[in-house]
């Protein structure tokens, strides 16, 4: 099974590390973490979802990201929105995609612990879809 990554860059440091456990639990499960795409945050990643997910090469996808609390309710929207768009990508071409992106609304406290079980999550998520 080839999975690929659909990354957001506005927390770099910490999608890195979820990146890395998203390999390892790839790994676990007899399958690949074939190639990585960075977009500059959540919002973007349905289009880069809708491009692989095109692709004969990839069987499955993850997003990874986090959408941290702000003083308004743009997170909310924007998270809300992008799952919506995640869901109806997953039905249009009938291809697994993992939801890894925490938050919204992730205070700096809540975002560490979140970080591996996230990342495994969405990868167990698509290979038990796939299966």
């Amino acid at each position: 099974m080839k999975i690929a990554a659909v990354c957001g860059s506005f927390h770099k440091i910490e999608v890195e590390r979820m990146l890395e456990y998203a390999r390892d639990e790839a790994a676990s499960k007899n399958a690949e973490l074939t190639e990585v795409v960075w977009v500059p945050g959540s919002m973007e990643a349905p289009l880069a979802l809708e491009r692989l997910m095109q692709r004969d090469d990839v069987d499955a996808a993850i997003a990874l990201g986090i959408i941290e609390r702000g003083q308004t309710q743009h997170g909310l929207v924007m998270g809300q929105s992008v799952t919506r768009s995640i869901i109806e990508l997953q039905i249009r071409h009938n291809k697994p995609i993992g939801l890894g992106i925490i938050g919204p609304g992730a205070d700096p406290e809540h975002i560490e612990p979140r970080l591996e079980p996230h990342a495994r999550a969405a990868v167990g998520a698509v290979v038990a879809m796939f299966e």
